[in-house]
C-alpha cells in the first residue's frame, strides 16, 4: 500500500502545526480587541495563504501548503473532518423546544427573517447575476438558489455569543431571537443540502437523481429528529453509567456525528448536514450534562474549528479576487433583507419599537455559517472566487455589526469589568504595608504611575474617601477608591497581603486582596459597574483562595479570565 513518504509526513505535521498555532494566536488577538475569534482565525489563513505569504514567498507557501499531491489530499481530508465536527457542535447549540416555547413570535420572526432575504437574494441573482459575480457559463438557477439561501441563514453560535456578551441571552427578546435562529438554521441547511445535491447530480451524475436525494434528505432529517433523538436520549444514561467520563460520551457523540456525516455524503448531500442533524439530536437530550457539552464544544471549537477557518484563507487570494462593487451589493442586499424581514416578523408577532429593530439586527449576523456555505459552494462550482470573497467579508461585517446595533437599539451600555483595567505595572503580588494608611499609600504609588498622574494627588483623594467611610467589603476583600479629575479611563491597582490589613470590614476579617479603584469623575457608571464585578467575582471562597496563591500578574489575570460570566 502506498503511503506518505517521511518528508510528506513532516510537511503534513508542519502545515497543521503552523495553521493551528497561527489561527489560535490571531483568534486570541481578535478576542482581546472584542471581536469574534473567527475573524482572527480567518486573517491567519489570509496571511499564510496566497494573499500575503504567497505574494511575497510563493515557494515557501508551496512547500508548507502544497496545492496538489498526497499532502494536499491529507490536509483537505483533515479540514473536511474539522468542518463536519464544527457543524456537530453547532447543531448541539440548537434547542428545538425553544421554537415551541416562544410560539407565534419566534415562528413569525423566523419566517420573516428567512423569506424576505431569500426573496431579495433570489430576485437580485435572477435580475443581475453578473453584478453579483455569477460567471457567464454558470448554472443560473443553482446560483440564484444558493445566493438566496446563503442570505437567509443566520449564524446561531455568533448570535448566541452576542446576546451573552450583552447579558440579554436569557431575556424574552433573547429567547425569541434564539428560537427564530434555530428555525432559520434547520430550514436553511435543509435547502442548501438539496442545492448541493442538485449540483452534484448535474455534475457527477448521482445515481439517485435530484428526486431521490430530496426524498432521502427529508426522510433522514425526520428520522434523526424523531426516532434518532429518542434513541440517543435513552442511550446517554447508559453511556454515562458504563463508560469513563468524559471520554465515553465524547466518543459516543463524535462517532454518531461521523456516521451521520458519512450517510448524508453517501446519499448525495454534503457530510456537514448529517453531522449538524446528529448534533441537534444529541444536544436536545436533557441527559447531556452541561459540563460534557462544554468539553465537546471546547475540544472542537479550539482545535478543529480554527484549522478550518484558517484553511479558508489558503484557498483564495483575497486581494486579487476582491471586487468592491460585488462586496457592497452583497452586503446591502443581505442587511436590508434580513433586518427588515426579521423586524416585520417581530412586529407581526407583537413586538414593537426598539425591541423589534434589535431583533432584526440580531438575526442579521451570518458569521461562520455563511463562510462554510460559501466555501462549499465554491468547491462545488456554484460560485467563483469574487463572490466567495464578498460573502466572507459580508459574514464578518454582519457579525461585527450585531452587538453595537443591538446596544444602540436598546440603549444598552457594555458594563465595565475588572480584568479590563488591571495591568502588570499596577499589581503587587506581595503588599508590604501592614496598616490601612500604608496600604493606600503603597497602592496609590503604582496606581498613579499606571495612570500617569501625580502620586500625592491620588493618595490624598483615596485616603480622603477612606476617611468618609471604610471600604472593606468583607470576605477578606477591600476596595479603596476615588474619582479623579482628568482621568480618561478607570485604573485599578491590586495588592495581595500575606497577613491581611484591617479595612474595618463588616465581618471583621482583615483584607488580603485589596483593589485600589480610580475612575473618571465625570463617568458615573464606571465605579458602580467595576465594584459590582469585584463583589461578584470575589464573593466566591474558591476564587479568593486561588487569587492568594498566584505567583504574579499573568496568573491573576488568567484566573479572572477563566471565571464564568454573570
Amino acid at each position: 500500500m502506498h503511503g506518505l513518504s517521511p518528508s510528506e509526513v513532516v510537511t503534513v505535521f508542519l502545515a497543521l502545526g503552523v495553521l493551528l498555532s497561527m489561527a489560535r494566536i490571531c483568534g486570541e488577538i481578535a478576542r482581546k480587541l472584542n471581536q469574534p475569534s473567527v475573524v482572527g482565525e480567518l486573517l491567519a489563513g489570509v496571511v499564510l495563504g496566497p494573499t500575503v505569504l504567497g505574494s511575497f514567498y510563493p515557494d515557501l507557501m508551496g512547500r508548507v501548503f502544497p496545492s496538489d499531491g498526497p499532502v494536499a489530499v491529507v490536509l483537505n481530508g483533515f479540514v473536511t473532518v474539522a468542518i463536519a465536527l464544527f457543524l456537530l457542535v453547532a447543531g448541539m447549540e440548537v434547542d428545538l423546544s425553544t421554537i415551541w416555547r416562544q410560539g407565534k413570535t419566534a415562528i413569525s420572526v423566523g419566517v420573516g427573517g428567512m423569506l424576505m432575504p431569500f426573496g431579495f437574494g433570489f430576485l437580485a441573482a435572477c435580475v443581475a447575476p453578473l453584478a453579483l459575480g455569477c460567471e457567464p457559463d454558470a448554472e443560473r438557477v443553482a446560483f440564484a438558489l444558493f445566493f438566496a439561501t446563503a442570505l437567509s441563514i443566520s449564524a446561531l453560535p455568533v448570535i448566541a455569543k452576542t446576546l451573552m456578551d450583552l447579558n440579554i441571552y436569557r431575556s424574552d427578546l433573547g429567547m425569541v431571537v434564539i428560537a427564530a435562529a434555530v428555525f432559520n438554521d434547520l430550514i436553511g441547511w435543509l435547502c442548501f443540502a438539496l442545492i448541493l445535491g442538485m449540483v452534484s447530480t448535474g455534475g457527477n451524475g448521482h445515481a439517485w437523481g435530484i428526486g431521490g436525494i430530496t426524498i432521502a434528505t427529508f426522510a433522514f432529517a425526520a428520522l434523526v429528529l424523531t426516532i434518532g433523538r429518542w434513541c440517543i436520549h435513552r442511550s446517554l444514561p447508559w453511556v454515562q453509567a458504563h463508560t469513563s467520563w468524559p471520554g465515553g460520551v465524547l466518543g459516543f457523540a463524535l462517532s454518531l456525528g461521523l456516521f451521520g456525516a458519512a450517510f448524508t455524503e453517501w446519499i448525495g448531500v454534503h457530510a456537514i448536514f448529517g453531522a449538524f442533524l446528529v448534533g441537534v439530536a444529541i444536544g436536545d437530550s436533557s441527559h447531556l450534562r452541561e459540563q460534557t457539552r462544554a468539553i465537546i464544544h471546547q475540544f472542537i471549537s479550539f482545535i478543529f474549528a480554527p484549522l478550518f477557518f484558517a484553511s479558508v484563507g489558503l484557498s483564495v487570494n483575497f486581494l486579487t479576487h476582491f471586487d468592491l462593487s460585488i462586496t457592497l451589493l452583497v452586503l446591502l442586499i443581505a442587511c436590508i433583507g434580513k433586518v427588515i424581514g426579521a423586524w416585520l416578523g417581530a412586529a407581526v408577532g407583537g413586538v414593537r419599537g426598539r425591541e423589534a429593530w434589535a431583533i432584526g439586527f440580531a438575526m442579521n449576523a451570518r458569521g461562520a455559517m455563511e463562510i462554510i456555505l460559501g466555501l462549499l459552494a465554491l468547491q462545488n462550482g456554484v460560485i467563483r472566487e469574487r463572490t466567495f470573497v464578498a460573502l466572507v467579508i459580508m459574514a464578518i461585517a454582519t457579525s461585527l455589526l450585531g452587538g453595537p446595533a443591538i446596544r444602540w437599539c436598546l440603549r444598552l451600555r457594555r458594563p465595565r469589568r475588572l480584568d479590563q483595567f488591571i495591568s502588570a505595572k499596577a499589581f503587587l503580588v506581595r503588599l508590604k504595608a501592614a496598616t490601612r494608611r500604608d496600604s493606600v499609600r503603597e497602592l496609590a504609588q503604582v496606581g498613579a504611575a499606571a495612570a500617569g498622574l501625580d502620586r500625592a494627588l491620588v493618595d490624598a483623594a483615596v485616603w480622603d474617601r477612606e476617611m468618609q467611610g471604610a471600604t472593606g467589603i468583607g470576605k477578606r476583600v477591600a476596595v479603596p477608591h476615588a474619582r479623579i479629575d482628568g482621568l480618561k479611563s478607570p485604573v485599578i491597582a491590586v495588592g495581595l497581603s500575606d497577613n491581611g490589613v484591617d479595612f474595618d470590614a463588616p465581618d471583621g476579617d482583615p483584607a488580603r486582596i485589596i483593589f485600589l479603584l480610580l475612575t473618571p469623575r465625570q463617568d458615573d457608571g464606571a465605579q458602580i459597574e467595576i465594584l459590582a464585578d469585584i463583589a461578584r467575582k470575589f464573593g466566591d471562597e474558591n476564587t479568593r483562595v486561588k487569587a492568594l496563591q498566584v505567583g504574579g500578574f499573568t496568573e491573576f489575570l488568567a484566573l479572572l479570565r477563566t471565571l464564568p460570566e454573570s
